[in-house]
């Protein structure tokens, strides 16, 4: 399993032969400015709620390479509207692809479309392929269903938000830590922008404290499980 940071909380997933999009937020994002997404390989877009950090470039994406849609009902409902093909999920299930399980788990946050528009509850995502499992939590705050995580399934990397004020800070991430009882953990939605900038050694050295490794990768670099 080969992930690779593409700013903000996208990420894109390699996993066999198939290739997974999380929350591709790109041509907005300056900072990712060195990433073409016209060039992006998709099998699979996963998305965890609707604001636009994270939806923006869905659409383009999909009509260009085919990708399946993977969301709760809602973003599933909006997409497919646009013609998109779309598999809807609800927090608590679970389904089997062909690169492998995806379970649709509780996240504390909002989720609107841009223009208002309902976009269902968030979500996080506990992804198992190639014998490894992955949580991905979203856009969250700290929450005790984090607990129920371990209580199914052995992380071997948990994703989690950093950047405070819209999500968990650094310090509630270590907790996160705990409560899925992983600790090598990939930091993201951070330094976007002024709300969600962090002190890079500050992190570092707070989750080295405590025994964990944290992970801030460049845009467009790559980490091997």
């Amino acid at each position: 399993m080969k992930i690779t940071f593409l700013g903000h909380a996208s990420l894109q997933i390699q996993l066999g032969s198939h290739t997974l999009l999380v929350d591709p937020f790109i041509t907005g994002n300056p900072k990712a400015s060195h990433i073409d997404t016209d060039t992006l390989q998709a099998d699979f877009i996963l998305i965890t709620h609707a604001h636009q950090d994270h939806i923006l470039d869905v659409e383009s994406i999909a009509k260009r390479t085919g990708a399946v849609l993977i969301s709760n009902f809602e973003i599933i409902t909006h997409f497919q509207e646009k013609g998109i093909e779309g598999h809807p999920m609800n927090h608590g299930g679970s389904w089997s692809f062909d690169f492998g399980k995806v379970k649709y788990v509780n996240a504390i946050h909002t989720s609107g479309f841009p223009d208002g528009s309902y976009g269902g509850q968030p979500g996080g995502f506990v992804i198992e392929g190639e014998h490894k499992t992955i949580y991905i939590a979203g856009d969250t705050a700290l929450t005790y269903d984090m607990k129920l995580i371990p209580l199914q399934t052995k992380l071997d990397l948990a994703v989690l938000p950093i950047g405070d004020n819209f999500t968990m800070g650094i310090d509630d991430a270590i907790l996160a830590s705990d409560f899925v009882e992983c600790d090598k953990i990939l930091g993201y939605h951070y330094d976007t922008f002024g709300y969600i900038e962090i002190d890079h050694d500050l992190a570092k050295r707070k989750f080295f404290e405590k025994g964990k490794d944290l992970m801030l990768l460049g845009i467009g670099e790559s980490l091997e499980l």
